[in-house]
Formats: C-alpha cells, sequence, structure tokens
C-alpha cells in the first residue's frame, strides 16, 4: 500500500468512508491531513449521521488492522451491525496473503539470479537472509523499541517468553479475532506477559520488515500511568518498569497455568540461580537478578552495619573527572573506561553531612563510610551509566565516552567472595546496548545494538542494519547488556 500524496509505504490507513490510502501521522501526517481537509463548517445544528460519515473520521492501519477515529483522537474496537469494518480486515488480509504469495514467487527469482537484493548478505562464502525485523515508532516510542530489541537478543530470556503458552481465543462471536487494546479498556483485560512474548515472537522471523508493537503499547499505557502519552520517555526507567511488571504478573502465574509449572518448563532455570525480589522468584529475577552486600562503618565508634539488597541492574556514575572527554579519538585527559565506572561503584565511600548514618550504638546521627559489594552477580549483568544529572533547572546530559569491552568482562575483582568462583563464572560478554541520541532525556533518540548469531546489528526503530564490531564499541553507551560466558564442558579448573 501507497500514500496517495507521498507515496511512501511506511504506515498506510485507509480511509473507510472513501478507500484512499494516506501515510500515518508520523511519516508525513497525509491521512490526518485527509480528515482535516474533509471537515464540513459547523453548524449550531445536531450534525446528521450522512454528515459524519462525509468526515472521513475513521481509518484503519493497512498492516496491524488497527481502526482509529480521529474525532475521538482514539483506537477502537467496536463494529457496525453488518461486521463493515470485520469485511475490511479481511479484505486486507486476502490482499496481503495474495501479496506475499506472489512477493514470495519474486525472491525467489531473485535467488536464482547472481545479484542479491538488501535482505541478504554472504557470510563465510554461504548465502544468508537478514532476517531481523524493526519495530515501528508510534510516536516517541523509541525508549521502548530500544529496550524491546535489546531483551530479544538475550536468548534465554527471550526464548523462555516465546514458549509460554498462547492466550486461549475467545469463545462467541470475537472467536479467531485478533485482540485490539484501547485506552477505554480495563485493566482486567490486558496481559502484559501476552503482549510482550507476541512481540518477541514477532521478532526474527523475517517475515516482515516491521513489526507494529501498538498492543503492547496500550497495555502498558493501562498499567503504566507514567508512560502515557507520545512524550519522550527514559529507556532506562521504562525498562525498569517493564521487567518489575513482567516480574509481578509472572508471580500470579500466566493465562491459567500456575507459576510453578511455567518456571518448570525452562530446564535452564536452577534453584541456585534464583534471586527473589518481591516475593517469589521468576524467570525475571532468575536471569537478572543479582545481590548486593551495603556495607557501612560509622565513624566514630566503628560500628559495622551489613545489609543485602537484590537488584535488577546497576546504576553507575560517570566519574567527575571524565566528564568533559566526549569523544574516543579526544586527546585531553585519561579516556574513561567502564572499570572505572565500576571502581567508583564499589570504592569505599565518606557520606556527606546530609546522609549522616543512623548508629544504633551511638543512637544518634553519625559520620560513617559506605562500601558495595556483589554477593552474586546475575546470569544477565545490566549496567546503566547515569548520563542524567539534574542542576538546579534543568536535567542535564553527560556526554562523556565510556569506553566497554566487548567480551571478556572480568567482575571477579567486585565480588565479595571471589575465591569462591570460578574462572569463567565471573567473565561476561556484550549482547546488547542502548544508546541515546541527543542533549536531554526528555528529547533526543533512542537506537539499540545487539548481537545474534555472531553478528551485529544497529536496530533505529523499523530499520535495522548490520554493523560490525568497531562500530558498536564507538558508541556511547547508556545501558549495557552482558550475559554469564558459559564455562566450556569438560573445561580444566585453573
Amino acid at each position: 500500500f501507497w500514500c496517495v500524496v507521498c507515496r511512501s509505504n511506511k504506515s498506510p490507513w485507509v480511509c473507510l468512508t472513501c478507500s484512499s490510502v494516506h501515510c500515518g501521522r508520523y511519516v508525513n501526517g497525509h491521512a490526518k491531513k485527509h480528515y482535516e481537509d474533509a471537515q464540513i463548517p459547523m453548524t449550531n445544528h445536531k450534525k446528521t449521521e450522512k454528515q459524519e460519515k462525509v468526515q472521513h473520521t475513521v481509518c484503519m492501519d493497512c498492516s496491524s488492522y488497527s481502526t482509529y477515529c480521529y474525532r475521538c483522537d482514539d483506537f477502537v474496537v467496536n463494529d457496525t451491525k453488518l461486521g463493515l469494518v470485520q469485511k475490511v480486515r479481511e479484505h486486507l488480509q486476502n490482499l496481503e496473503n495474495s501479496a506475499f504469495t506472489s512477493d514470495r514467487h519474486r525472491k525467489r527469482k531473485l535467488l536464482e539470479n547472481s545479484s542479491l537484493n538488501s535482505k541478504l548478505l554472504k557470510v563465510n562464502g554461504s548465502t544468508t537472509t537478514l532476517c531481523a525485523t524493526g519495530l515501528r515508532n508510534l510516536g516517541n516510542t523509541c525508549f521502548m523499541n530500544a529496550i524491546l530489541q535489546s531483551l530479544s537478543n538475550i536468548q534465554q530470556f527471550c526464548c523462555y517468553f516465546k514458549e509460554l503458552p498462547a492466550v486461549e481465543l475467545r469463545n462467541g462471536k470475537t472467536a479467531g479475532r485478533r485482540t485490539y487494546h484501547t485506552r477505554s479498556q480495563g485493566d482486567n483485560n490486558v496481559s502484559l506477559v501476552e503482549e510482550f512474548r507476541k512481540t518477541l515472537c514477532a521478532l526474527w522471523q523475517g517475515n516482515q520488515t516491521a513489526f507494529s508493537p501498538e498492543s503492547l503499547f496500550y497495555v502498558v499505557w493501562k498499567i503504566m500511568p507514567n508512560f502515557r502519552g507520545y512524550q519522550q520517555q527514559d529507556a532506562h526507567e521504562f525498562m525498569r518498569y517493564l521487567l518489575d511488571h513482567l516480574h509481578l504478573e509472572l508471580q500470579g502465574g500466566f493465562n491459567g497455568v500456575p507459576r510453578s509449572v511455567i518456571l518448570q518448563e525452562n530446564s535452564n532455570l536452577s534453584a541456585s540461580n534464583k534471586c527473589c525480589i518481591n516475593g517469589a522468584s521468576t524467570v525475571v529475577t532468575a536471569i537478572f537478578g543479582g545481590i548486593l552486600q551495603n556495607e557501612v562503618n560509622c565513624l566514630i565508634c566503628g560500628t559495622e552495619s551489613r545489609k543485602f539488597d537484590p537488584f535488577l541492574d546497576l546504576s553507575l556514575d560517570i566519574p567527575s573527572q571524565f566528564r568533559n572527554k566526549r569523544t574516543k579519538n579526544q586527546e585531553s585527559g585519561p579516556m574513561c573506561t567502564l572499570r572505572d565506572c565500576l571502581r567508583s561503584f564499589t570504592d569505599l565511600e565518606e557520606l556527606d553531612e546530609t546522609e549522616l548514618y543512623m548508629c544504633h550504638k551511638c543512637k544518634k546521627k553519625q559520620k560513617s563510610t559506605k562500601k558495595f559489594w556483589i554477593q552474586k552477580l546475575p546470569k544477565v549483568l545490566c549496567l546503566h551509566l547515569k548520563r542524567f544529572h539534574w542542576t538546579a533547572y534543568l536535567r542535564n546530559k553527560v556526554d562523556t565516552y565510556v569506553e566497554f569491552p566487548l567480551r571478556g568482562l572480568d567482575m571477579k575483582c567486585y565480588l565479595l567472595e571471589p575465591e569462591n568462583s570460578g574462572p569463567e563464572s565471573c567473565l561476561y560478554d556484550l549482547v546488547a546496548v542502548v544508546v541515546h541520541h541527543g542533549s536531554g532525556v526528555g528529547s533526543g533518540h533512542y537506537t539499540a545494538y545487539a548481537a545474534h548469531e555472531g553478528r551485529w546489528f544497529h536496530f533505529n526503530d523499523s530499520t535495522v542494519t548490520l554493523t560490525d564490531e568497531e562500530t558498536v564499541g564507538k558508541a556511547k553507551a547508556y545501558i549495557l547488556f552482558y550475559v554469564e560466558r558459559q564455562a566450556k564442558p569438560g573445561a580444566e579448573k585453573l
């Protein structure tokens, strides 16, 4: 489908009044302009049903078949008495299926020729298909897309959700039809786990260039009020909310299957790898969960206080002495490394006057020191670089380049009891990076780099391109995902 004005094939919408096709508001906005141009001058009399139809208020997404009303400024799920909207959906699906069949024959002919199209590349002399799928931007939703693409490339986490049972089809008149979430539906009608599962299943299938995660986005609107609207959001904050809500929903079971049965389906999740946060363990805490030891010492009497805190990610400050160095090739001063940030996080720190420690022996607030140790490392180590800091009036960005290893990140020196860890259990390899482009948290753009089957990809909303390790290493990382290196079977311990 192509926009009749600009000929763009991105985000096509068909008007249900006149059947003309225009691009969405986040491409060139011709669909909305079509509605605005068709408006009838308002009168004091009540509009008739005929006048409503002339206004071209309702359109349908040619890709996801969702129906949208410009007058209500909302997606709709109801149909006419004759089921005309569903008939349009079925007609579009038939057109898509026929187009897919012809496209498959066309691609087969292309493969027979010596030239390869842009979706093909050579690896070790053999031709392979670029099967990565992008995510459409629904209006400043790049923060969500970057996180989803990163999580989809963490294989153990992704495979767990993809193997969950699908929600059973509804009965009655709506049997077999897709579910369309709107802002008017109740909270009980949505499942974050199910929409997250469907989104992950849609990625890496290679049968479409971009997937629209609108159903997931509207579930997010329902259960995470902070992310309602179309303004730019913080990708790290979204990731934490997403993991927390997935964890909570899985604790209560999913699709009628008890949580204990669901956990048993994944044989790789052993009891020793679970870390409980807010109750019983789930795949979220089994994969991302670690434990910190917070050690506080009173400088007056020497009393030591220890507390163990579970974590899903570590937020690391960029040391102040590096905050003016913005590029990898800048020569002035030493380069900031990820190890510098980790060292700053775990180094002994004297608390200032605003953070006095309540000493139970002195029975009053006293000066003290604080130190973090990692008591247990997670399977996937998520490191968040704190690039946004509040000043008197603004939240500024620290644009410093931080050098990070693509493989072999050694976390042994930050462990509380390193002697109890094997030689391979503390080594991590990079699997994904989220990058923020721009100057402020409320603006700019998010993209992600991720490794899949030995190749690196750059995910920029609906666009996915192959890249290399050198390009990834030059990125100004905001969130880093490291996967624990698995010891080779039969390898001798040192």
